[in-house]
């Protein structure tokens, strides 16, 4: 299928072909393309940044596996609950290449699956949440081209100088003129708003002002919460102007307009009481030993006689950072081949560091650029 899409206002023309590729008769969308492409480009995000948030990256893996398929499962299950026309067959309904997936579905699904993977791979909630929320914004953002290239996912006409024409939009808007919402009225041959373009630039807006912050944020949880807020702001305002809206019964309610509104109050609630509670601590990071090396950083761990414990690391750097019981033979040693030496007391296993740790690295790294090394 090509559309010609137009762009009266911007005197833009274009010509959108759904089809990436065909092999052997077997089509592959732009659309799964474009969905892949930004699900590809948020784990890498993720991957890149999961220090920061105190994740062990290769336990991360498995969670984003396991979140990552439920995420579709879920999207297609929440759009066919609601979709107002029966499917034909069970092949139909798996058949996502043409479109047919609903976000909110996708962001329940990744999370309470994901949420269940990590208790199972011990990687902490709520900094995977933060995380994860960051990733979401870059997917969407860029997933929502996929819509573009269908032509769907718009909205009423508009006289505005982006509005938006193809032979798609007037044949959708003529086959659901009996089903647009309750005082929706349009035109087929007039232009509509893009709001698959909206929420792009939403999102897109979204990641740069939470990213920006997350090194700021007060508690674990915030940039999740303030995920949230944001998408479910933009989601409300722009779903009131889409004409495939999926409706909740013959009610006429718009479902992800009232999941949006719902989850905004609910998230700005228990926003207030986090910062409430934070208000006056540091916000503590656990970052794991092989994270640290990662950094530059040589990890030593010690018995209390003084015997070295080794982490794949050789004596000689910049700087050590001695965890475990403090014995005199290491700390020497240590002293004698490095420049800088930060001593760490913990209980237990040596597996990975408390608070002190970010502290650490602070004052490393301002030794460090001392010592112009």
């Amino acid at each position: 299928m090509v559309y010609h899409v137009q762009f009266p206002g911007l005197g833009l023309d274009l010509t959108v072909n759904r089809v990436a590729l065909a092999i052997g008769g077997f089509n592959i969308y732009w659309y799964g393309v474009i969905i892949a492409a930004g699900m590809l480009l948020a784990m890498l995000y993720a991957f890149r940044n999961a220090v920061d948030f105190g994740i062990d990256s290769d336990r991360l893996v498995d969670v984003v596996a396991i979140g990552t398929v439920m995420a579709i499962v879920c999207a297609r299950i929440y759009y066919v609950a609601m979709a107002p026309f029966a499917y034909q067959s069970l092949w139909e309904m798996i058949d996502i290449r043409k479109g047919g997936i609903a976000i909110y579905g996708a962001v329940i699904g990744a999370f309470v699956f994901g949420a269940l993977a990590a208790k199972w791979r011990k990687v902490p909630l709520l900094p995977l949440f933060d995380l994860v929320s960051l990733g979401f914004l870059i997917g969407q953002g860029i997933g929502r081209w996929g819509n573009f290239v269908n032509q769907e996912a718009f909205g009423t006409n508009t006289t505005l100088p982006w509005g938006m024409y193809s032979e798609g939009t007037e044949a959708y808007l003529k086959s659901v003129q009996v089903t647009l919402p309750a005082g929706v009225t349009v035109d087929p041959a007039a232009p509509v708003h893009p709001t698959f373009l909206y929420e792009s630039i939403w999102c897109l807006v979204g990641f740069a002002v939470l990213a920006s912050f997350y090194k700021k944020r007060r508690f674990n949880g915030q940039i999740f919460l303030g995920y949230i807020i944001w998408y479910g702001l933009g989601r409300a305002w722009i779903e009131g102007l889409r004409t495939d809206s999926l409706l909740i019964g013959n009610t006429g309610l718009r479902a992800s307009q009232l999941v949006a509104i719902g989850s905004v109050i609910v998230a700005a609630a228990l926003m207030v009481i986090g910062l409430r509670n934070a208000k006056g601590k540091p916000l503590m990071v656990p970052l794991a030993v092989k994270d640290l090396k990662k950094q530059g950083v040589w990890v030593f761990g010690t018995a209390a006689n003084g015997t070295t414990g080794l982490y794949d690391a050789d004596l000689k750097g910049p700087a050590a950072i001695v965890i475990g019981s403090e014995g005199d033979g290491m700390t020497r040693l240590v002293r004698e081949k490095s420049d800088f030496l930060v001593s760490i007391p913990m209980k237990g296993k040596i597996s990975s560091l408390n608070a002190s740790a970010a502290a650490a690295i602070l004052l490393y790294e301002a030794v460090r650029q001392r010592l112009g090394q």
